[in-house]
């Protein structure tokens, strides 16, 4: 009887910090129940064996920031059945999407002695503005345990089960105290994806909007009421252009208080 044939499972890095990887990587004993399902086909981070492609499953970690990211990723989607891309970076250009409100020439003719050796695009964007994307994690970085229901989902044939509510859903499960009306902190929790486990506001802290966008977002509404608490337009700017500065709903809200 023949052998059954492992799903190839590829973990491809473009611009990013490695922490997506890391996080699949921090997932000890069960990352030997991963290596038991699948066959590990490349994943730098992790091992210098390569086997060659197509993939039945691709992670992508990272945005697309140079000419040759974006001829890259489209490589990659030819060899892949299954696209999933993984983290902030990915899925909506990451912190380094910050450029996207800049000059990027001013910033490397600062940086760089030698500004002609530098290639790079105008702006830094998520996968899915380059090609398509199956599934997108988010996260800065992602949780380990979404990461592995959404492998599970895709190596068994089902959706993912991604709770697409907001931060505030987990602060009332957990009986967190709302640090937004008990010390009049910023916080983008009602607008923000769950997935971190409650991690800033169960420390007192106002959330980061580390997960990106929740599902339908008002996040307009949001801005209006810290203006009403006295945060003026800049601190309302800069408290959505973080990890998800490029991420649609983020994005248009701190371009109207410019």
């Amino acid at each position: 009887m023949a052998k059954k044939r492992k799903p190839k499972l590829a973990v491809w890095k473009f611009s990013s910090c490695d922490g997506c990887q890391l996080s699949l990587l921090d997932c000890e004993d069960e990352l030997l129940d991963v290596a038991e399902a699948v066959e590990i086909a490349y994943f730098l981070e992790a091992t210098r064996a390569v086997v060659r492609g197509p993939y039945d499953v691709s992670l992508v970690e990272g945005s697309i920031t140079t000419p040759h990211d974006a001829e890259r990723i489209h490589k990659i989607r030819r060899q892949s059945k299954t696209l999933i891309s993984i983290g902030a970076c990915a899925t909506a250009g990451g912190i380094q999407a910050l450029r996207n409100f800049a000059d990027v020439d001013e910033f490397i003719g600062a940086v760089y002695a030698r500004p002609e050796f530098i290639e790079t695009l105008a702006k830094s964007s998520a996968i899915h503005d380059h090609v398509r994307v199956d599934f997108e994690l988010r996260g800065c970085p992602v949780n380990k345990y979404q990461l592995l229901e959404v492998l599970n989902a895709f190596l068994n044939g089902r959706r993912p089960n991604i709770p697409a509510h907001s931060e505030c859903f987990e602060c009332k499960r957990r009986g967190t105290i709302c640090v937004m009306v008990a010390q009049g902190q910023p916080c983008l929790g009602p607008v923000t994806q769950a997935g971190c486990g409650n991690l800033c506001p169960s420390c007192g802290r106002g959330c980061y909007g580390c997960f990106g966008p929740m599902e339908s977002p008002n996040a307009a509404n949001l801005s209006e009421w810290f203006a009403g608490t006295g945060a003026d337009r800049r601190e309302i700017r800069h408290l959505f252009r973080s990890y998800n500065a490029g991420a649609t709903a983020f994005r248009k809200t701190s371009e109207a208080h410019e």
